[in-house]
């Protein structure tokens, strides 16, 4: 029987779709289509930066609003319609990248179409292989004045770079939010996602609905990392990953299978389809 209550569906990324073999399995897709072709409008929820999501967009033949930039961002980027955003102050960005300089720190820095680094690094090279994101080289100096910095990044993938994130983490407690993501293709790596306060996956979930005339309990979300804890518990149907850490599976209504099982696809057949 088909479920016609939920109308919103919103889904995580790395971990959640894409898994270590960096694609969407074929059920997933199926599912999604499924999906759509009942009237639900699919959404991206992600850490990733709008451009790192446009080949999933069009594979997935996905259309209109996605968030964004660990919900710094709600936006159609085939539209290029920016329906709320939540940018770091520029005087803050000014002090990150003082601070990066400081104590030699590869910080990051993220415009709504421009992922800017200072220099050619580990993680600049993954970010061009994997999310398909170039990046621009540029020096940070003067940057904030130029350029509208929806989100900050940290990428460590040595002891060193860690115990730096962690330095750096600590300095702007008071005046930033983290969130720390993974993705299955790089295990043991950290992308640390650097925002404005009081900036979540959760209140860009309640834009999103609000904007598409949706009530919160209408709305279906399916994730994996600490990250999308605020996005289940603001979805009226939250459902976790096999393979999601033990405090998102907490705040979760249920657990479907991993992803290397087709967890969404599950997920779609037992409460939507």
């Amino acid at each position: 029987m088909v479920n016609n209550y939920y109308k919103l569906l919103v889904v995580d990324i790395d971990g959640t779709l894409v898994g270590g073999n960096r694609s969407v399995s074929a059920e997933d897709r199926e599912a999604l289509a499924k999906a759509r072709d009942l009237g639900m409008q699919v959404s991206l929820s992600t850490g990733r930066a709008a451009q790192a999501c446009l080949g999933i967009i069009n594979q997935l033949s996905l259309d209109g609003y996605h968030i964004f930039f660990d919900g710094a961002s709600v936006s159609d980027p085939s539209q290029g319609e920016e329906v709320y955003v939540q940018p770091i102050s520029r005087g803050v960005v000014k002090q990150m990248v003082e601070f990066a300089h400081r104590h030699e720190i590869d910080l990051e820095l993220y415009s709504a179409t421009h992922y800017f680094a200072e220099r050619e690094t580990w993680s600049t090279e993954a970010h061009r292989q994997f999310f398909d994101l170039e990046p621009t080289i540029v020096g940070f100096t003067r940057l904030w004045e130029r350029e509208r910095i929806i989100k900050g990044g940290l990428v460590t993938t040595t002891p060193e770079e860690a115990a730096k994130a962690k330095i750096f983490c600590r300095h702007f407690d008071d005046s930033l939010h983290f969130s720390w993501a993974r993705t299955p293709a790089y295990p043991g790596v950290d992308f640390i996602n650097i925002l404005a306060p009081e900036v979540s996956k959760g209140k860009a979930l309640e834009a999103l609905a609000s904007h598409l005339g949706v009530s919160m309990s209408a709305v279906m979300a399916i994730g994996d990392g600490t990250n999308d804890i605020s996005l289940l518990s603001t979805a009226g149907l939250a459902v976790a990953m096999g393979n999601a850490y033990d405090e998102v599976k907490a705040v979760a209504d249920y657990v479907t299978l991993d992803i290397d099982h087709s967890g969404v696809a599950a997920a779609i057949t037992k409460f939507l389809l």
